[in-house]
């Protein structure tokens, strides 16, 4: 049997039963092409969700055990997706299966900081292994967390994959904050690729310091 109709005809990704079913499925897609699998490219069909989940501190979960083999957490990584619906999926080229995300499918666990100035680059590591400098492909934002002020940095990967950026790499990036006038006001920045990422209002951090 060649590869494609073991693909079409095997369990499929909802119907897997266990962690090797699934790295065996996702082995196969994987193979499709070098590097990254297109999954953005790929149209198959709705196959319903699947007993997977990844916790908001990146802990991937699967029919509520952890996964505690990293290169299978990283060959499934590469076939996520974030469609338009908000929805996360793994997506091979015969079928799509939904997942739940708690917080976002990746963690950045190490950032290092090259130049300075307009010349800065911010390069992040995430935890399945993707390396990413900051910049107009990859922009960093920042949501709203009471604990920690508001700040909750996210880095784009791919697609609409996005990277939370860990907490204790977090205070590592704001020390390389500055002060910024942007559109006129007065903000509290950070600069990779001659890209400028607003944390909050100047304002706002020294009502904050003081």
């Amino acid at each position: 049997m060649d590869q494609t109709s073991e693909a079409t005809t095997g369990p499929g990704l909802a119907r897997a039963a266990d962690t090797a079913g699934l790295e065996a499925l996702i082995s196969r897609a994987a193979r499709a092409g070098k590097g990254l699998p297109p999954v953005e490219r790929w149209n198959p069909d709705f196959c319903g969700d699947l007993d997977m989940e990844i916790r908001a501190d990146g802990t991937w979960f699967y029919l509520g055990t952890p996964i505690g083999r990293l290169p299978l957490v990283q060959l499934f990584s590469t076939v996520l997706r974030k469609d338009e619906d908000g929805k996360t999926y793994l997506v091979t080229p015969v079928e799509k299966v939904g997942i739940r995300v708690v917080d976002a499918p990746f963690v950045a666990v190490e950032m290092n900081v090259a130049g300075e100035g307009a010349e800065q680059v911010l390069t992040f590591r995430t935890n399945v292994g993707d390396v990413v400098e900051a910049g107009p492909e990859h922009p960093l934002r920042f949501g709203d967390e009471d604990e920690t002020a508001g700040l909750k940095p996210y880095l784009l990967v791919r697609g609409r994959l996005e990277a939370l950026v860990a907490r204790s790499v977090m205070y590592e990036l704001v020390e390389h904050g500055e002060r910024i006038e942007i559109d006129g006001e007065a903000m509290f920045a950070v600069r990779s690729q001659g890209e400028v990422y607003p944390i909050m209002p100047w304002e706002k951090l020294e009502r904050l310091s003081s």
